[in-house]
């Protein structure tokens, strides 16, 4: 990951801290924004996979939208340079302070979640004299085959209008004066790493943009949301997801007219592989069956182990490879016992003050870091500056 010269200058550093290699997420994004402008789609960032300003700022110079699910990252988006033509709005729980700020911004379309906030969102618009698009998000009851807190598209998720209620959401569309029906927006989860999810997904947005068009509902936007995973395992081999195949499964078998636009919301596959978490061995542990590592980061800085038990790679940047290996837990400082980054990790044999490097972890680790336990606030690195 480091060059043998940066690697002097990484020991310098105080740890923990998130490392961004700002050269291979410009890659990933001139290439998948490449894959998507060739069929004519768009692509909103979802910002909630990482909000750090010098991120941002690069998706946001690449031609990106915005995909928020917060009044603030709305502004986030707004004060990076994002267009309010090119934000969407999603969430299911939009308070009215939020919804007021993106009105008043003439963002490109909320997508909303249920009846209630079709009638609130409408109420709002009339109170300010404006209008708002408004894409009705549909719970197609897809399996995205995911880990199931980041599975949102059957029947039992809180996500969407459930599809026993689309009469009843059409009759109020209608009758909505401030509010604009331009699309139907769908997202059945994240992390999905087998692209036939997502062919199971363009039969169910067919089902529903044909069921509104018989009705006379004319529909502009297919939003299908975002979900395309990342290789965990492989982070070097696999580096950019395979754009061109997953734009492909969208472009053979979602049925649009030359006037429909079709969009997407990704986050983890544009900047999850471009972050790496730097951490340095505190102390090391030998128990009766294990050996620990006692890393100065934890799930402060890094949530995704302990909240989904996820899979993050954990290799030594600075290791003598003819060092023998020993299988480790490695862990965090706090106080708590899923402050775990791995078990029985194959490492090189380690010592106080080894740097470790937890990959993948630009999506959902800095935007996550906590100040449990009162600790430091994350800092972070980009590789431009070496």
């Amino acid at each position: 990951m480091f060059t043998q010269a940066q690697q002097e200058s990484v020991k310098a550093l105080e740890t923990p801290f998130y490392y961004y290699d700002m050269a291979l997420l410009a890659e990933t994004l001139d290439r998948a924004k490449a894959a998507a402008d060739k069929r004519n789609f768009h692509v909103h960032y979802a910002l909630k996979a990482n909000l750090n300003d010098r991120v941002l700022a690069l998706i946001q110079s690449k031609g990106y939208g915005a995909d928020c699910v917060s009044g603030n990252e709305v502004q986030k988006s707004i004060d990076t340079g994002f267009s309010p033509s090119q934000i969407t709005f999603a969430g299911v729980g939009k308070s009215d302070k939020e919804i007021i700020l993106a009105l008043q911004q003439g963002i490109f379309a909320f997508n909303v979640e249920s009846i209630q906030e079709m009638e609130i969102i409408n109420e709002l618009a009339a109170g300010l004299g404006v209008r708002a698009n408004v894409s009705l998000r549909i719970n197609p009851n897809v399996d995205a085959h995911t880990h199931h807190y980041i599975t949102t598209g059957l029947d039992d998720n809180k996500f969407g209008v459930p599809t026993s209620e689309l009469e009843r959401a059409a009759s109020v569309i209608r009758q909505a004066s401030h509010v604009d029906l331009i699309g139907l927006h769908f997202h059945i989860g994240s992390q999905i790493t087998d692209l036939n999810v997502f062919k199971s997904l363009c039969v169910k947005v067919n089902e529903w943009k044909n069921w509104f068009e018989e009705r006379g509902t004319a529909i502009k936007v297919l939003n299908v949301g975002g979900g395309l995973g990342v290789d965990y395992q492989h982070p070097d081999e696999n580096a950019i997801p395979d754009f061109e195949a997953y734009f492909d499964i969208f472009d053979r078998f979602l049925e649009r007219s030359a006037q429909q636009e079709v969009h997407f919301e990704l986050g983890r596959a544009l900047v999850a592989q471009c972050g790496s978490l730097v951490s340095k061995v505190l102390y090391t542990k030998s128990g009766i069956k294990k050996n620990f590592l006692i890393l100065d980061a934890g799930m402060t800085e890094l949530m995704r182990p302990a909240l989904y038990q996820a899979y993050h790679k954990i290799e030594r940047v600075d290791a003598n490879t003819s060092a023998e290996e020993k299988l480790y837990d490695v862990v965090g400082p706090i106080c708590e016992s899923s402050d775990c980054f791995g078990k029985e990790v194959p490492l090189p044999a380690s010592e106080r003050g080894d740097l470790v490097a937890i990959r993948t972890a630009g999506a959902y680790g800095e935007v996550m870091a906590s100040r449990y336990n009162l600790r430091d606030e994350i800092r972070y690195v980009f590789s431009d500056q070496f």
